[in-house]
């Protein structure tokens, strides 16, 4: 089975994440690493599953929502395997956030 692999940033991203949650729902944190696992499985096995999003990155990066959770994962699917370069809260300025990316 292929899964996605993480950048550095997306490694960052998701640290910074689980630290957040877990000082208020540790369940909750585990559970977003879980669907987070289960979603870089989705795209290993169909990179080209996430939205083109032409008006926040230019192509090949696609965007997926973690299912029950407000954090988008944005990738590229033009690897070998895919990269998620980010994982991102919904509610930020996402043009802002991966200009540094």
């Amino acid at each position: 089975m292929t899964r996605a692999v993480l950048s550095p940033a997306a490694e960052r991203d998701i640290l910074a994440i689980i630290e957040w949650v877990a000082a208020e729902n540790p369940v909750a944190a585990k559970g977003f690493r879980v669907a987070l696992d289960r979603l870089a499985e989705t795209i290993g096995e169909h990179p080209l599953t996430g939205a083109l999003k032409p008006h926040l990155a230019s192509s090949p990066i696609r965007f997926l929502s973690i299912r029950g959770y407000p954090y988008v994962v944005v990738y590229t699917p033009d690897r070998d395997p895919p990269m998620i370069v980010r994982v991102l809260h919904g509610a930020r300025d996402l043009p802002d956030a991966l200009r540094g990316s």
